[in-house]
Order: structure tokens, then sequence, then C-alpha cells
């Protein structure tokens, strides 16, 4: 760059900060009322401006707007739900819809029952990794609640826990199968003296209900298993610090 081309842009930028000060006076002078157009002083009194009744009227809807102000504070109605609720029925939901979309709706598609068995397990687990536990890490407090209705409570750059929920989530749906079997079962024990055959269809309601039951049974018993080994821990360092 010149020296001149570099005077220039210098020159530029320092006109660019001065402060202008004549339009600053004109502002001045127009607040006070001493432009040259009128000699009466400028009224800051709004029902004068704007007439009483438009005023009064722009008092109010301030005040409403006021009233409807965000309260950072205040508590939401979703967060008035018991933690217990929202998580159980989130699970449900998502059983409920991977039966109706993969075990009914694949029906025609793959026509094997333990074809779809597998892939509904599977999909269970990649839903559950991909929207359940993130869905529970978004909801939940500095308190860690929602960890008690996970099987696997790890950050989301633990990705292994992807190939483990879907492990997992088909021993749960051969489990749920197997509830099936043993219902129907029995069903055609009771009602063989009425020479009639009464079966459980598997259904979006029923089938979320019996995998909520079967996980959360897993889960209780992880936790129950977390909790006694933290116990024995807590009580070794304990002993060793008396």
């Amino acid at each position: 760059m010149s020296k001149k081309k570099k005077k220039e842009k210098e020159s530029t930028i320092e006109n660019y900060y001065d402060l202008r000060t004549k339009e600053v006076d004109e502002l001045v002078a127009a607040l006070k009322g001493d432009t040259p157009e009128t000699d009466e002083p400028v009224s800051y009194n709004i029902e004068e401006c704007i007439g009483a009744e438009a005023a009064n009227q722009g008092e109010e809807t301030v005040y409403k707007k006021q009233s409807k102000e965000f309260d950072p504070y205040k508590i939401d109605k979703l967060s008035r739900i018991p933690t217990w609720i929202k998580a159980l029925f989130v699970k449900f939901w998502f059983a409920g819809v991977v039966c109706y979309f993969v075990i009914m709706g694949l029906g025609r598609v793959v026509p094997n029952d333990l074809d779809r068995l597998l892939l509904a397990g599977a999909f269970l687990g990649l839903f559950t990794d991909l929207f359940v536990n993130p869905l529970f890490r978004f909801m939940e407090s500095s308190e860690k609640e929602y960890n008690n209705y996970m099987m696997f409570p790890f950050p989301f750059k633990k990705y292994w826990t992807f190939f483990t929920n879907i492990i997992y989530y088909i021993a749960v749906t051969v489990i749920v199968m197997y509830i099936y079997s043993g219902i129907n079962q029995l069903l055609v024990i009771i009602f063989e003296r009425y020479e009639g055959y009464v079966s459980l269809g598997v259904e979006p309601l029923i089938y979320g209900v019996f995998c909520l039951i079967v996980d959360m049974a897993f889960i209780g018993i992880k936790d129950l298993i977390v909790y006694l080994v933290k116990r024995a821990k807590s009580k070794k360092k304990e002993a060793e610090d008396v």
C-alpha cells in the first residue's frame, strides 16, 4: 500500500469517528423549542400531544403488556407433572409407535414373525438412544432425576450405548413376546371348556404396557445393584477413615 493511500485511509477513519457537533446542537435546539420555525416550547405532556383518551388507552395497553411479560422464574405446567409420569409415558409412547409401524405396519413386507420381532427391538433401541434419552437429558435438572429411567444413563459422547441399547431392547422385545405367548396359552386352558378360542392380539397399547413393565423391571434391578455397590463403597470408605 502506498503512503498516499495509507494517509487517505487514516484520515477517513479519523473523520468517521469525529463527533457531529452541529447535528447535536440542532437536535438540542429542536427539543427546547428554540427552532426558527416556532417560538413556542415543545410540550412533553402525552395528553397534550395525542389527546387524553388516547393517552389513557396507551396506559392500559402498556399495563396489559407488562402483565403478560415473560417471567423466567415462573413454573410452567409441564414442570408440575411428576418426573415418573413423564418418563413412563414417553417410554410407553415410543414402544407403542414401534409396535404400530414395525410389527403391525411391516406385516406384508416382512412376513416372518421372528424377523419383525428382531426389527422391532432394534428400532426401539435406536429410538431410545436417539430420541428418548436425549429428551430425558433435556428435561432433567442438576439432580439427574431421569437416570433412574434409563438403562444406560451416559452422556451423548458415549457412542457404544447406541449398540448396547439395540441389543438390550431386542432382549426386552423377546421377553414381551414370551409374555404374549404365555397369556394366550393360559387363555386356551381357561376357555377350553367353552369350546372356543380367545387370544390376546398384538396392538400398540398393550404392547407398550408390556414393554414398559419389562424395561422398568430390568432398570429397577440395575438401579438396585448400583445402589448396593455405592453403599458398600461408602461403608468401606467410612471404615478406612475410622
